[in-house]
């Protein structure tokens, strides 16, 4: 499925990698401020933040799957299958289709704060785009400079948790997830001491056993454990380029190899993308599963006082640079 993360040096970073055995044909799609968001039921947002993102652009409208805004807000959604729920207009909410969910957050908000009050009027109805494309089942990541929270809507409503390790995957929820980790306290990035038993000789035979235990199949439970303890445990310079590679490792530990994880006979869950933005300059980098160079679009190089989105087809296949 897919693993979100944030990163802070100094400038701060936000990103995911997005898991699938097909793609949609996702582009990295600048959608500047005057671009009209109709929304189903809450009107059309005639001006709003701009905001970089991936999106499957469907009838000229941008779906984005993750995306930060002008202000240095990010938000993505990631799978959420068998837990989410969507309940039907409920008139005293703001009732917004999933699809809409980000560019309702990402026009309007510039923090997590901002976004917090906005949530507390949400209902997140059952509209669909179109007969192809069903409302999927998500949550969401919401994350600033300063603080981050996760959105789920389930069958007894909408959940707004504190995320202290800056990190989402897919099922369990959210509140189960952070207390497994309470299983791996005990690892660590030093140097193990033997607490196995008194008199008992024990000695490490190599570096890296303070974080024996660390689970590393590709489950959406193990994968936010694993994530978690690297993002908490990472260092880096702060420079862009160390920040923007550190970052890239760290998604790196969860990365899903073609072959590793069938989903039916001969179809294989792959990391299709990953992302790290730049949320303070609105720099948007990637990757692809065919294409490990970093390629980046600034949204600062578009006119972000436009009306129509602006788009960018991902670089599918390796660049290898010959040294010699």
């Amino acid at each position: 499925m897919c693993t979100a993360a944030t990163y802070k040096t100094k400038d701060f970073y936000f990103g995911r990698t997005l898991d699938y055995e097909f793609s949609y044909g996702e582009e990295i799609v600048v959608t500047p401020r005057n671009y009209p968001f109709r929304f189903r039921s809450m009107g059309v947002c005639e001006n709003h933040y701009a905001m970089i993102g991936m999106a499957h652009v469907e009838e000229g409208y941008p779906l984005y799957y993750e995306a930060v805004n002008e202000k240095g807000l990010g938000m993505a959604g990631l799978n959420f299958v068998g837990n989410a729920d969507y309940k039907e207009h409920q008139p005293d909410k703001d009732n917004v289709a999933v699809f809409e969910f980000i560019p309702w957050i990402l026009g309007r908000c510039a923090s997590v704060r901002e976004a917090r009050a906005v949530l507390e009027r949400i209902n997140l109805d059952t509209d669909v785009f179109n007969d192809r494309l069903p409302a999927a089942q998500l949550h969401w990541l919401i994350a600033d400079r300063d603080e981050a929270i996760t959105v789920e809507s389930v069958k007894d409503g909408i959940h707004v948790y504190d995320n202290p390790v800056g990190v989402l995957t897919n099922n369990p929820p959210f509140d189960i997830q952070m207390f497994q980790l309470n299983n791996y306290m005990q690892l660590s990035a030093g140097k193990p001491e033997n607490r196995f038993a008194k008199g008992l000789s024990l000695h490490t035979y190599s570096r890296g056993m303070g974080a024996l235990g660390l689970p590393g199949d590709l489950s959406s439970g193990s994968r936010f454990v694993r994530a978690a303890f690297t993002r908490m445990n990472s260092v880096s310079g702060d420079s862009e380029e160390e920040s923007v590679g550190q970052f890239f490792h760290i998604l790196g530990s969860v990365d899903q190899q073609r072959g590793c994880c069938e989903v039916e006979a001969g179809k294989y869950e792959i990391t299709i993308y990953t992302s790290c933005c730049n949320a303070d300059k609105g720099i948007y980098y990637y990757t692809t599963y065919g294409n490990h160079q970093i390629t980046a679009v600034n949204m600062n190089n578009e006119n972000l006082d436009g009306f129509v989105p602006v788009r960018y087809p991902m670089l599918q296949e390796e660049q290898i640079r010959m040294q010699n």
